[in-house]
């Protein structure tokens, strides 16, 4: 099949400030995919395709991105929606691209990341709690993606999103995850517009439960809905 037969729906394409994690603060190219595979309550993010959204080839989106200046990029991140919806596009686009790749996912497709894990280079995902989505709970796929992750030395955090009502089991089973592999955990409160949704005295409550069981795990807000960026 030629590459150029291939085409995904973009969203948008921007460069701005990354918020959350531990590589806040960094400047990214975002380039933000259309579809997504879960449908969680607190997403905030507007990833479906409308009149404005336009679909690429691996060479349109490539001669896209080099119209901007990525000079002082630390890298390019794939957000969404799940970038992991489209590896047979990315398959052929991350070829074309000599920039640092950062993966941004809800960790609940290890088999797609099986398929470019070659690829990339930074691994943000997410933990999907029933607690905060009114979901299911994807723990066991989160452990297979971590697994897939380290045993391909790429290097991996987890990202959980929370409020109050995160239980002493899905605090356990977080911990038991990433203590597995030793990974970095990051604890970002839910939000609602650049506003904590929980109290600080809960907040800190609930940090002190993961810390006592995991050390290695930091509490970082989306900042870059303090400093009003996208």
């Amino acid at each position: 099949m030629q590459s150029n037969t291939i085409r995904t729906c973009v969203k948008e394409i921007f460069t701005s400030i990354q918020g959350e994690g531990p590589y806040v603060g960094y400047k990214q190219l975002f380039i933000r995919f259309c579809k997504c595979n879960l449908t969680c309550n607190f997403c905030d993010t507007d990833f479906l395709a409308d009149e404005k959204t336009k679909n690429y080839t691996p060479e349109e989106l490539l001669s896209t991105i080099k119209q901007l200046n990525l000079t002082n990029i630390h890298s390019i991140s794939l957000t969404g929606g799940e970038p992991l919806l489209e590896t047979a596009f990315l398959n052929k686009f991350l070829l074309l691209v000599n920039q640092k790749i950062y993966l941004e996912t809800n960790g609940t497709l290890p088999e797609k990341l099986l398929e470019i894990i070659d690829l990339v280079d930074i691994i943000s995902m997410d933990i999907k709690l029933q607690s905060a989505t009114s979901g299911p709970d994807f723990f066991e796929k989160h452990k297979r993606f971590i697994k897939i992750a380290e045993a391909n030395d790429k290097e991996i955090f987890a990202k959980a999103v929370f409020d109050e009502t995160i239980s002493d089991e899905e605090i356990d089973k977080i911990v038991n995850i990433v203590k597995d592999y030793n990974i970095e955990l990051i604890l970002q409160p839910l939000m609602v517009g650049n506003t904590m949704k929980m109290a600080p005295q809960k907040l800190v409550e609930i940090f002190d439960k993961f810390v006592e069981k995991y050390p290695k795990t930091r509490i970082i807000p989306q900042s870059h809905k303090f400093i009003n960026v996208e």
